[in-house]
């Protein structure tokens, strides 16, 4: 199965946090991206043992806002 994270870096810690967008608990961190990556294979493969998630959404994509 693939799923799509969204990933951000935060400043003030330094770490990276992703997050699977509708699936409830299929977050977590990391000090690097292969870290981050691991982890949230890690943390998606726990839950799917609960059985097949009932995604909350979808990630469609990202957009540019222009603001004047």
């Amino acid at each position: 199965m693939n799923f799509t994270a969204v990933i951000e870096h935060c400043k003030e810690t330094g770490l990276y946090v992703g997050y699977v967008p509708g699936f409830k608990g299929a977050h977590s961190q990391g000090d690097s991206l292969d870290e981050l990556h691991k982890n949230l294979q890690e943390v998606i493969t726990m839950l799917l043992e609960e059985g097949a998630p009932d995604l909350e959404s979808e990630f469609i994509g990202t957009q540019q806002v222009a603001v004047l």
